[in-house]
């Protein structure tokens, strides 16, 4: 058997090649029981640090890996300019990577993200499981890279930070705008995929029409136009709607060109509100309302928060939320 190597060490210690040249050069920096299963390693294996293992503990660069489901969403991409800009203030390198609806992959870029050594993790995926939740616990907990969930949450744990709106509060809010603008038919318009933030916005469109008596109506389509544009023609011959909130904004704009080939007219026979204030509400015509999800900032103060992280400094609140509002524009009363 050939000579041991630092990476031999690290695969069968469980833990980054950073940790392993901490555990042996700082190890004050390392928590006790990781350290010792390091040594502990080192010693049967036989392994003899080298220059290249000394040279990690020093070393200055930082890398930081963002994981996001889908680059071609306009909110994803302010969100990453958010990330982006507070990176470039610290000299952070930043590993971009896109994840597709696959649990098994997800493990398996998560898998090459420990071996690429990184300092910290934006973990920026609209769902989150609780066989994911532990998996990033994991990562936080056995190779002790700090993590931040980024414009999503996990309820039945705060261990690992979040930085997010308060989502349910949102839909509630921008769904009781439309029932005091006399608006009585409300849809709420969200994906066939289920995400955890877009159930916080159903439940609180459901609050709110529940208090005021109304019945409730939710749609689901997905964020393709080719789609969702079907859906929404086939949707015009049968139903009556005088309002309609969606989750995306996308969605939004597709269903007020629908609504024109339609012969419907917004805001006249119907109110559209979309659900984050990206360029898609700018563009469209009419201008669309919706609601102002603060999204640049939440990626800059998620690159923030894991900064305080990855220098062991505390953390005042684990979830932090930041604030949101309306912004009316011409497709409402």
């Amino acid at each position: 058997m050939g000579k041991a190597t630092i990476y031999d060490v690290a695969g069968k210690a469980r833990v980054s090649l950073a940790t392993v040249s901490r555990a042996i050069n700082n190890p004050e920096k390392v928590k006790p029981e990781t350290r010792e299963r390091v040594i502990r390693v080192i010693e049967e294996l036989g392994y003899k640090p080298n220059a290249f293992a000394k040279g990690l503990a020093s070393r200055k660069s930082t890398t930081v890996a963002v994981l996001v489901p889908d680059m071609s969403r306009a909110s994803i991409a302010e969100m990453m300019n958010g990330i982006a800009d507070i990176a470039r203030v610290y000299k952070y390198s930043i590993l971009l990577y896109i994840l597709d609806n696959e649990e098994s992959s997800e493990e398996e870029i998560l898998k090459e993200i420990i071996a690429a050594q990184v300092d910290g993790i934006l973990y920026l995926n609209d769902e989150i499981t609780r066989k994911q939740y532990d998996f990033l616990m994991t990562i936080k907990n056995e190779h002790q890279i700090p993590i931040v969930l980024t414009n999503t949450m996990f309820h039945e744990s705060d261990e690992i930070p979040s930085v997010s709106i308060d989502y349910e509060k949102a839909g509630y809010e921008i769904t009781k705008k439309l029932v005091e603008e006399g608006r009585k038919n409300i849809y709420m318009v969200s994906t066939v995929r289920k995400y955890m933030v877009n159930d916080l916005k159903e439940k609180g469109y459901l609050r709110a029409m529940e208090e005021h008596g109304l019945e409730t109506k939710i749609m689901r389509t997905s964020g393709r136009i080719s789609v969702n544009t079907e859906h929404f023609h086939e949707y015009f011959q049968s139903q009556k709607v005088d309002g309609i909130i969606a989750v995306r904004d996308s969605i939004a704009v597709s269903f007020i060109n629908v609504a024109f080939q339609n012969d419907v007219t917004v805001p006249d026979d119907i109110s559209v509100c979309g659900f984050q204030n990206t360029k898609y509400a700018r563009l469209s015509r009419p201008n669309l309302t919706c609601v102002d999800v603060p999204i640049y900032d939440i990626g800059a103060v998620s690159m923030r928060v894991l900064t305080k992280l990855m220098n062991q400094e505390g953390i005042e609140n684990p979830k932090v939320i930041l604030d949101h509002g309306i912004v009316s524009r011409e497709t409402t009363r």
